[in-house]
């Protein structure tokens, strides 16, 4: 394998540990208190953290809490990273341009939104089973139960459920999120910098891309997270919180626009923005340590 796939996979997956905490009450604030389609959700499969320190507390009272849902992500998510950078590198080279000291920056957004595309391929899935965790409330929903129920259900479009949407954040945001990286490097950057103040600067670039990236593609990720999750509505007779995760309902799926069109209506226009603080805070720290970890690993694979 190339040495920046397994860059690429190892700074993932070490940003999924660091991240995942926050990435749960991110998914929680944007699911909502309403489902999309408009029924009341009760107490029992409640998805979501509203403002007060007593309902945070309710949500967050176990340490296994805040790792919940953490398994699809760590496993999808290196390999979507290795994938994101591998597909990156080579639209780099098929554009005539530079991976490690590109010259065009139009040419590096083309290329971030080309490998934002490619990698959908496995973020589609691996967010719909991570947000389907991180929303449920009981203990016994798991990564793996999810992943295997709605394969048995519906097959590998179950899994792509809510992947129109996801494709589109992930091409538009990756190319904002390697422009905003090389940008700054660039401007920051001097020959005459140290070891230490090469990876100071690192840290804060790769920190601001990732601010920028999901300032840039938030509202877009409100909606895939409720379309995908749409489904912890309220359970008819009969169905209880795990049948209703797992894909077991027969309840009418909303579209993508109809899900956007039911926030708005319901919530206003900051429903799209709930939750962008914690998430901008967990962008700066978790894509600071990435490109750390990705710059690091590249140095030393391809050492001679």
């Amino acid at each position: 394998m190339s040495a920046d796939f397994w860059a690429g996979y190892l700074s993932g997956a070490t940003g999924i540990l660091i991240g995942n905490p926050l990435d749960l009450v991110k998914t929680r604030l944007q699911a909502g208190n309403v489902a999309p389609n408009a029924e009341p959700v009760t107490a029992a499969i409640t998805p979501t953290v509203t403002a007060s320190p007593q309902s945070f507390r309710q949500h967050f009272d176990r340490a296994g809490t805040l790792v919940k849902g953490t398994t699809a992500p760590l496993l999808g998510y290196g390999a979507l990273n290795a994938l994101l950078f591998v597909a990156y590198n080579r639209t780099l080279l098929l554009l005539h341009d530079s991976p490690t000291h590109p010259a065009s920056l139009a040419k590096v957004w083309c290329a971030g939104a080309a490998g934002g595309f490619a990698s959908f391929v496995v973020s589609a899935p691996t967010e719909l089973i991570k947000c389907r965790a991180q929303v449920s409330s009981s203990d016994s929903t798991t990564s793996y139960g999810i992943a295997r129920d709605v394969w048995r259900r519906e097959g590998i479009r179950g899994l792509y459920y809510g992947g129109g949407i996801t494709s589109v954040r992930d091409a538009f945001g990756y190319g904002w999120y390697f422009w905003t990286y090389e940008w700054t490097k660039q401007a920051m950057s001097e020959p005459t910098d140290t070891d230490r103040q090469a990876a100071v600067k690192v840290l804060l670039c790769g920190g601001l891309a990732g601010v920028v990236t999901w300032a840039s593609i938030f509202p877009l990720d409100v909606v895939k997270t409720r379309v995908q999750t749409q489904l912890l509505d309220t359970p008819s007779h009969g169905e209880g919180e795990r049948e209703v995760l797992l894909g077991r309902s027969h309840r009418k799926r909303l579209s993508t626009l109809d899900v956007a069109r039911k926030a708005y209506h319901a919530e206003g226009p900051g429903v799209f923005f709930r939750g962008l603080g914690i998430c901008s805070i967990r962008a700066f720290v978790v894509n600071a340590v990435q490109w750390a970890v990705y710059e690091w690993m590249m140095r030393l694979l391809r050492q001679p």
